[in-house]
């Protein structure tokens, strides 16, 4: 957890849950499951990014060195001969 690859891994996880959330509100809007507003919407998606930060920490001891219980992150090495 004190590595700036756990963060950037679970900052990386926020902005996609973030994205999840936003989008599966204005999906159920547009299907006529919801009545939500943009607003509403983004609402919905920063508590889901933060709850995904809080889950990063909180999971931080039990696994491997990544934000999840599962996944270790890894530094991208450049594609070779290419």
């Amino acid at each position: 957890m004190t590595t700036s690859a756990f963060w950037k891994a679970a900052a990386e996880r926020a902005v996609r849950t973030f994205a999840q959330a936003v989008l599966g509100a204005v999906g159920a809007d547009q299907l006529g499951l919801l009545d939500v507003d943009w607003g509403q919407a983004a609402g919905v998606g920063g508590l889901a990014a933060v709850l995904a930060v809080l889950t990063a920490v909180a999971t931080s001891g039990v696994g491997p060195a990544g934000p999840g219980i599962t996944e270790t992150p890894t530094r991208r090495t450049p594609l070779s001969g290419l």
